[in-house]
């Protein structure tokens, strides 16, 4: 069953997130489990980093390269260590992890628009979709023929849920996503606008230089707890699923490609490209800009740097790098230069290795004779 909201209304924004949220330094400390240095009634009203808190907002130390700021810091109180807190003489909340905690208190802050139960009057549903009555279509989305929307679902404006897919409860699609058919979505996944989930993979056979397409008839499975970004591309599998895991983050801008398998608890950031049917492992860190040739499989654990480019497997878990770190733009030329020369040179060496071997064999023979 769904629900109708009036014509022309809009889905609104919950009064209690549209008004400021105040807590005290003391709600905090129990929230966190931190220990609290400093007045328990002081009132907070937001986040902000140490350059720019006031005095009714909450601000934390994470990365050494900002401690600098923190004895001029006008916050409220700060997130710190028991290390970084000797010494301040400001309020502080005591936590192990300040990031995390930071991280934590992030959501009580947030201000994005909760949009209220029910269906549009802009949005056209199938009439054989299912759409709890908790769930939100915002306006001029549509939700085609066999789809399935989970309890507290909200799906933003223009957003289109292709036939048959299925989103799991707690999800949230900004406005403007759009999921092709066959996409099955886990629970409490958020996708932002512009993502394309279950788009038709690169699939082309070449017949005397004529390219015929190949039908991409997979779908796409999501996890629970994954995370796309803005203008992300998920492609749908050729034969069986593109697969994602539970817990996948992904940034904005990157292209998966068909019959990727991504482990669980991965995270990758922008602009990289994953080729057709890579398999990456669990807990793999993917820095931005990465690109990755097809068919090859990276195990558990593995860290790649930013623009590196993996051209075969990783069958041992750590770090891997590939490209040239910047440098002056004289000094680079330079390099690309030798680069050039490198074969030449090459062969140069081996030429003189051997010449190397027949002076040094020819002086043996002469010492022992």
């Amino acid at each position: 069953s769904v629900r109708h909201h009036a014509p022309g209304h809009r889905a609104h924004e919950s009064d209690a997130l549209s008004m400021a949220v105040t807590v005290t330094l003391g709600q905090l400390a129990e929230r966190l489990g931190a220990t609290l240095r400093g007045a328990e009634g002081k009132v907070i009203s937001g986040l902000a980093t140490l350059q720019e808190a006031g005095p009714e907002q909450l601000s934390f130390l994470a990365n050494a390269q900002y401690r600098k700021f923190l004895a001029e810091s006008q916050a409220g109180a700060v997130l710190l260590t028991a290390a970084d807190a000797e010494g301040y003489a400001g309020d502080a909340l005591i936590v192990a992890n300040p990031y995390l905690d930071y991280a934590q208190l992030s959501h009580l802050f947030d201000r994005k628009p909760v949009a209220a139960a029910g269906v549009h009057a802009t949005a056209q549903v199938a009439a054989d979709a299912q759409v709890d009555p908790s769930a939100s279509i915002g306006a001029f989305a549509v939700i085609e023929s066999g789809a399935r929307i989970g309890a507290d679902v909200s799906i933003g404006a223009h957003c289109v849920v292709g036939a048959r897919s299925v989103i799991g409860d707690g999800g949230w699609l900004a406005p403007r996503v759009t999921l092709y058919h066959d996409v099955r979505i886990g629970k409490r996944v958020v996708i932002q606008s512009g993502a394309v989930i279950g788009g038709e993979g690169f699939g082309f056979a070449n017949e005397k230089g004529v390219w015929q397409k190949i039908a991409q008839i997979g779908g796409v499975t999501i996890g629970d707890d994954v995370e796309i970004g803005a203008n992300t591309t998920v492609d749908r599998g050729a034969l069986s699923d593109t697969l994602i895991g539970n817990g996948v983050k992904l940034d904005n801008q990157i292209m998966i490609a068909h019959n990727v398998q991504i482990g669980d608890n991965t995270a990758m950031a922008g602009c990289c490209g994953i080729s057709g049917s890579t398999k990456i492992g669990r807990n793999c860190m993917i820095a931005g800009g990465v690109g990755m040739v097809g068919h090859i499989e990276v195990c558990d654990n593995v860290f790649v740097t930013g623009m590196t480019m993996v051209t075969r497997s990783i069958t041992e878990a750590g770090a891997y790098s590939s490209g040239t770190a910047m440098q002056p733009a004289g000094e680079w030329k330079k390099s690309a230069a030798r680069i050039r020369q490198l074969d030449e040179m090459a062969k140069r060496l081996r030429e003189l290795e051997k010449q190397l071997a027949a002076v040094t064999q020819t002086a043996n023979v002469s010492s022992d004779a």
